[in-house]
């Protein structure tokens, strides 16, 4: 997957990685987070937290602003993110972006491609980030023999698909306050079910010009946005640190409702 992309900058960082690959099977806790979201959307066995500890895999830590997947390129693995984060987006024939979708540890970031061979959109890291690429083939074997596991996975996508059309209506219905509002709110939201920190705290890993490709603002407006939930009492920010101090007044704001992430199911 990764070997087929040819500009130079690409090239380095294949280079600068190499060393840090390790095709073995599971040895440590590398799907530890993984292996705990996926529990929360089917009731995994003892056998299937083993099958998937023990499917192949290559260990890749990437600098910020660097592509896992390029839309168009064939697809042999799925991508599972250990540490660090990264957001999937697609570009116009003119270069703009558009931000779907922000990925946090424990996050599987292309399972479409246990069925679809070529990519259809760009996976680029936010920060640092340490992921772990899977073949494609040994997952999907895999999730053929372990029931409960293609269950957690297929929840998994259909749970993706719930976020995308609520980022739909985010950027198509909502006014730019309330769009930057539910971006935090969903992210806090996705980082306590992971296991990564209070929702009331946090510090954000994407600059504004990110948020703005999310919620199709300018950097400018989302700045603007920021302040004015600050000075409305509801968050407080210290660079990229925020703390939402009112999480109740906030979800209003937002037109927050979490059902959508059906961390229920």
């Amino acid at each position: 997957m990764l070997e087929t992309y040819t500009d130079f900058g690409f090239y380095c960082f294949i280079d600068r990685l190499v060393d840090e690959e390790n095709m073995t099977a599971n040895d440590n806790d590398a799907f530890t987070r993984v292996i705990h979201k996926l529990e929360r959307l089917a009731p995994l066995e003892q056998a299937d937290r083993d099958a998937i500890r023990a499917l192949p895999f290559r260990i890749k830590t990437a600098p910020p602003n660097h592509y896992l997947v390029k839309e168009g390129a064939a697809a042999t693995d799925c991508c599972v993110l250990l540490t660090g984060y990264v957001c999937r987006h697609k570009t116009t024939s003119s270069g703009d972006r558009q931000i779907v979708s922000f990925h946090m540890p424990g996050d599987i970031l292309d399972l479409q491609h246990l069925l679809l061979s070529r990519a259809d959109h760009n996976l680029e890291t936010i920060t640092e980030a340490t992921f772990a690429l899977v073949p494609a083939e040994d997952l999907r074997r895999v999730a053929q023999q372990r029931p409960l596991l293609a269950e957690a996975l297929w929840r998994d996508t259909l749970i993706d698909a719930s976020i995308f059309r609520e980022w739909v209506l985010n950027v198509g219905r909502r006014d730019a306050k309330s769009r930057i509002a539910h971006m935090l709110c969903e992210f806090a939201a996705r980082r306590e079910k992971a296991g990564l920190g209070p929702p009331e705290r946090f510090n954000l890993p994407m600059t504004q010009e990110q948020i703005a490709d999310a919620t199709g603002l300018t950097s400018v407006h989302v700045n603007r946005m920021l302040f004015e939930l600050a000075a409305d009492g509801v968050i407080v920010r210290d660079k990229r640190q925020v703390e939402i101090t009112d999480w109740s007044r906030m979800c209003r704001v937002a037109d927050f409702n979490a059902a959508y992430l059906h961390e229920a199911a």
